[in-house]
C-alpha cells in the first residue's frame, strides 16, 4: 500500500491522492494503537493526526516506511531522529498555519489586554491599547513575519529574538523586527507572544533566570510547546501579580492538576493548540502535505523501494545498515 491516512482531510485531497497511488483512509486507527501498528507492515507513506504519536518502537512494524505527514499542530511525538536514522521524512508544511498563528495570537493579546485591568495614573482599573505597547516576539518562524506586519499597523513596537539569526541577519530588517537580547526583550516589552520551535535544548529557557524580571503587568501569548517555560517560574511570576496575564496554546497532559505547579492560577488560560487550526490553514496544509508525500512516492516506485526482510516478532535495528543492497 502507497498511502495510510489516519487523519481527517478534505475530500478533495484524498481523492486527488488516491487518483494517484493507492490509498486507505482509516481515521479509527488513532483510536486503536494495536490495529495501528499491524497496519503499518506495507505502508510506504503515512499521514498522522496531532493525537497519534510515531515512535522508534511504532518504525519498528514499518519496514516500508519513506514519509510521515503531519497536518497541523505540532511535531513533537514523532520520533524525528528515529525517522532521519530510518531514512522517512517528516513531512509538514512550514508557512500553511503562519496566517492562522498570527492572528490568533493578536487576538489573545487583545483580549488579555482589556480584560486583566491594570491601575492607571488616576487609580481607576482600567484595559489597555495594543498600539501602545512594545511587543517581544520570542522566536522567528513564518508566522512572526506575519505577525510583525500586523502589528505594525497597531502601531506597536516590535522587538524580536531567535537564539538561530545574529542581531545582523537581513531578516530583522525585511520583516521590521528590532533584534534584542532575551532578557532585555523580558524586561522590555508589554507584551510577548512565544512562537521557538521547541527543541530539547530549549527545555525551561524561560524559567527562573528570566521571568522573574519581566516588565510590570506583563501579557503573554504562546503557541510554542510547553516545555520551552519552567512551570514553577511561569506560576511563581503570575500567582505574584508581576505578570499580569498568560495564555498557553499548548500545555503538556496533567500540568494543570492538583499538585503541579499551575494548578488553580486565574489569570492562565489555556488552550487546545486552537492557534495553527483553522478551515483555511488545514486546507493549505493538507495540501502542502498531500504533494510532497506524493513527490516522495512516485521518486521511489513501489517496485524500488528497499524492503528490509524480518523475522515475525524480532525488532528492527534501525541504525543498522541493511545487510545487502
Amino acid at each position: 500500500m502507497d498511502l495510510l491516512i489516519v487523519d481527517a482531510l478534505d475530500q478533495e485531497v484524498i481523492h486527488w491522492l488516491e487518483s494517484r497511488h493507492s490509498v486507505r483512509v482509516a481515521p479509527e486507527l488513532a483510536d486503536d494503537p494495536r490495529e495501528f501498528r499491524q497496519a503499518l507492515y506495507n505502508v510506504r507513506a503515512l499521514i498522522l493526526p496531532a493525537s497519534v504519536a510515531f515512535s522508534a518502537r511504532t518504525l519498528q512494524y514499518a519496514p516500508m516506511m519513506r514519509a510521515v505527514g503531519r497536518i497541523n499542530a505540532g511535531a513533537e511525538n514523532i520520533d524525528a531522529e528515529a525517522c532521519l536514522r530510518a531514512g522517512v521524512e517528516v513531512v509538514r508544511s512550514a508557512t500553511a498555519t503562519a496566517q492562522a498563528e498570527a492572528e490568533f495570537m493578536i487576538g489573545a493579546l487583545l483580549s488579555m489586554l482589556r480584560r486583566v485591568p491594570i491601575a492607571g495614573a488616576d487609580g481607576m482599573l482600567v484595559g489597555r491599547e495594543l498600539g501602545a505597547c512594545t511587543v517581544g516576539l520570542i522566536g522567528m518562524p513564518p508566522a512572526a513575519r506575519a505577525m510583525a506586519a500586523m502589528l505594525s499597523g497597531f502601531g506597536c513596537r516590535v522587538v524580536g529574538y531567535e537564539p538561530s539569526l545574529h542581531a545582523s541577519d537581513g531578516v530583522w530588517n525585511r520583516w521590521k523586527v528590532a533584534p534584542m537580547p532575551l532578557r532585555e526583550l523580558i524586561e522590555t516589552s508589554d507584551a510577548l507572544a512565544i512562537q521557538l520551535n521547541y527543541f530539547s535544548r530549549y527545555h525551561g529557557l524561560i524559567g527562573e533566570r528570566l521571568l522573574p524580571y519581566c516588565k510590570p503587568n506583563q501579557v503573554m501569548v504562546s503557541v510554542s510547546h510547553s516545555g520551552v517555560f519552567d512551570e514553577q517560574a511561569l506560576a511563581d511570576v503570575l500567582r505574584s501579580g508581576r505578570m499580569a496575564a498568560a495564555w498557553l496554546d499548548s500545555l503538556e497532559p496533567g500540568a494543570l492538576d492538583e499538585g503541579h505547579a499551575l494548578h488553580g492560577i486565574g489569570n492562565l488560560q489555556v488552550t487546545p493548540r486552537l492557534g495553527s487550526t483553522t478551515r483555511e490553514s488545514r486546507l493549505r496544509s493538507a495540501w502542502a502535505v498531500a504533494r510532497r508525500i506524493d513527490e516522495l512516492l512516485m521518486t521511489t516506485p513501489s517496485g524500488a523501494a528497499e524492503f528490509r526482510p524480518t523475522v515475525p516478532g524480532e525488532p528492527l535495528d534501525l541504525a543498522a545498515e541493511p545487510a545487502s543492497r
